[in-house]
């Protein structure tokens, strides 16, 4: 082979090992490119999967989902709960987050969380051992209210107008509602024919929080009527020891809701009324007649003490048919637990004190002392 051959045969060797150069390079090219665009979509799909996992699973949830956190678990086992009861998309994201925000000592309890609460929420709530979402608006409903006297809050706070709550609140629909809701609240006994409102007096007086711009009419008085039903139940014991009935309850605390103006006359004025009851006497209290008569007046007058009303306690023995306003918490405990003592009248003075006598005399006298000579 002369040295032209072999020059020319190196170069086709070169040329090969140029083009097998070119040919790796562009495998490698090919192969870190699609490395980089896997690990782009990775990434990608990973950082929307964590992204979508960090928020709640339905902002818009109302509906409260029960989870008992027990004693002694761990941050890893709460957020498998939280995962497990649909709170949260993903126990692992959860877990980082805590630990990323040096959260990790939470409270065991029973808690009523929702779908839209926040990783924040929850954490705070799992942390103080009360449930915490930053509500829409709040809405305070006073003790000692009537049911036309909500609906006004009502069309201040919502987008109902006062009709529209009286509308529902009256509707028979929802009223065999709130009874299949809540049965042992809400009894035959609203029905009578002589009740004003079948839920008057079923509302119960408390500040609720919302966490969507219009909750609907209906989930509003259904959570108020729960509430009170929540508060009735601790006391079932009692009543039945007593042979009272839910609705003898709430109309006899409406009364002392109505009357009183602090907690030991609460306790004071239901020895008054129940003794009153036990001896015959008719209860004789101005709230009943401002409820028969439909309207406020700041004071009761004589002619308007012979309104023809079956509210009217002047007029009628006992508890009158129904609740004639909400009462607290306070109010239907003393109305359980009175005070014991003798008394059967009381008046209530310019500054708002109550009086307490045990005789007609000692009241007429208590009466020209604390009435009649400061006029």
């Amino acid at each position: 082979m002369n040295n032209g051959s072999k020059k020319q045969e190196m170069f086709s060797k070169m040329q090969e090992r140029k083009s097998e150069v070119k040919i790796v390079r562009k495998i490698v090219a090919i192969v870190t490119i699609a490395f980089v665009l896997i690990l782009g979509i990775v990434g990608l799909l990973g950082y929307n999967y964590v992204k979508s996992a960090l928020k709640p699973i339905d902002p818009d949830a109302t509906k409260t989902i029960a989870v008992e956190v027990p004693i002694g678990s761990s941050l890893g086992s709460i957020s498998t709960l939280l995962e497990k009861e649909g709170i949260i998309k993903d126990s692992r994201v959860f877990k980082y987050y805590a630990k990323f925000k040096n959260e990790s000592k939470f409270q065991a309890g029973d808690y009523d969380l929702t779908q839209a609460m926040t990783f924040d929420e929850l954490i705070e709530s799992l942390k103080t051992g009360k449930v915490y979402r930053k509500p829409v608006f709040t809405m305070t409903i006073p003790e000692g209210l009537t049911l036309e006297q909500i609906g006004n809050i009502v069309e201040k706070k919502t987008p109902y107008t006062e009709k529209e709550f009286m509308d529902l609140v009256t509707s028979d629909t929802f009223v065999q509602q709130m009874k299949a809701n809540y049965p042992e609240l809400v009894t035959d006994a609203v029905l009578a024919d002589n009740i004003r409102y079948d839920l008057e007096g079923y509302l119960f007086p408390a500040t609720y929080s919302y966490f969507e711009e219009k909750p609907s009419l209906e989930s509003i008085v259904d959570e108020m009527v729960g509430a009170m039903d929540k508060i009735v139940k601790n006391y079932s014991d009692v009543l039945a020891e007593k042979k009272m009935s839910v609705h003898q309850l709430l109309t006899f605390a409406s009364l002392l809701e109505e009357e009183a103006t602090a907690q030991t006359d609460r306790e004071t004025i239901a020895s008054v009324f129940y003794n009153r009851m036990d001896q015959g006497m008719p209860l004789q209290t101005d709230p009943t007649v401002l409820y028969a008569l439909g309207s406020h007046k700041d004071r009761v007058l004589y002619e308007d003490l012979e309104v023809d009303n079956v509210y009217n306690t002047y007029k009628n023995k006992g508890l009158p048919p129904g609740p004639i306003a909400g009462a607290g918490k306070t109010s239907i405990e003393a109305s359980l637990n009175p005070s014991k003592t003798d008394y059967l009248f009381f008046l209530a003075d310019k500054e708002g004190v109550n009086h307490f006598s045990k005789t007609y005399d000692e009241h007429l006298q208590k009466v020209e002392k604390y009435l009649r000579k400061s006029e």
